[in-house]
């Protein structure tokens, strides 16, 4: 009778510019098992951040490259590149990194950065999203995981996850129930990648080997197949 070994976890380096809460969620999905990757650092381009702390809570091992301390975003990111470099990760998250990276940066991580951005790409790339959906009137608004792509918030999406816009909504409510669906979908996204099923190439994005609409897949859908 032969036995199969479990999976191998992949290597991650989680980036960080704030309070933490999706990096939270990678944690404890890790913890629980669901997720097959070890979390080999956490990198802030703040120092004091609530997420350094939720990392070293956990025992994961954190930097600060503050951005700050460079003159401009190429030296900052070719500092931020070989911090990251040194931990030899498989995959880079963006979980709530504000920073607009450089060409070359983007292109040095090609088809191993993840981004969770908080609306339904391709609507509102960039800042205040949730202000934007509102004074757009949408009636649905959301969260989308897409790969890195030296395009801003542009990269070949990976997973949505949608919900109703509310006529009292105000942008705080709407980011708490969006914050919500991120805390979801993230996970779901990085596993599929450390399983090996989810691949990019040619900018598209492929999961088990098909090609995925241009918005991705739809986390309601996805969960009722499954």
């Amino acid at each position: 009778m032969t036995s199969t070994s479990p999976q191998q976890p992949i290597s991650v380096v989680v980036l960080i510019s704030g309070s933490g809460s999706n990096l939270q969620a990678i944690i404890d999905a890790t913890n629980s098992g669901e997720l097959p990757v070890t979390i080999s650092a956490v990198i802030s381009n703040r120092p004091d951040v609530k997420g350094l702390q939720r990392a070293q809570q956990a025992g994961i091992d954190t930097r600060v490259v503050d951005h700050k301390d460079f003159p401009d975003r190429d030296v900052f990111d070719a500092e931020l590149q070989m911090c990251i470099d040194s931990f030899s990760p498989d995959l880079v998250i963006l979980a709530g990194f504000m920073r607009i990276l450089t060409e070359g940066f983007v292109e040095h991580y090609t088809g191993r950065m993840l981004n969770i951005h908080p609306a339904l790409l391709p609507n509102f790339p960039g800042l205040n999203t949730h202000e934007r959906a509102l004074e757009s009137g949408v009636e649905q608004h959301g969260a989308s995981v897409h790969f890195v792509t030296t395009e801003v918030d542009g990269g070949p999406i990976v997973l949505q996850a949608s919900l109703a816009v509310y006529a009292d909504d105000t942008a705080e409510t709407l980011a708490a129930r969006v914050l919500e669906q991120e805390h979801l979908i993230f996970p779901q996204a990085i596993k599929w990648y450390a399983e090996g099923r989810l691949t990019f190439q040619d900018n598209h994005v492929y999961l088990d080997g098909t090609q995925l609409p241009a918005t991705g897949i739809d986390y309601a859908d996805d969960k009722a197949n499954n």
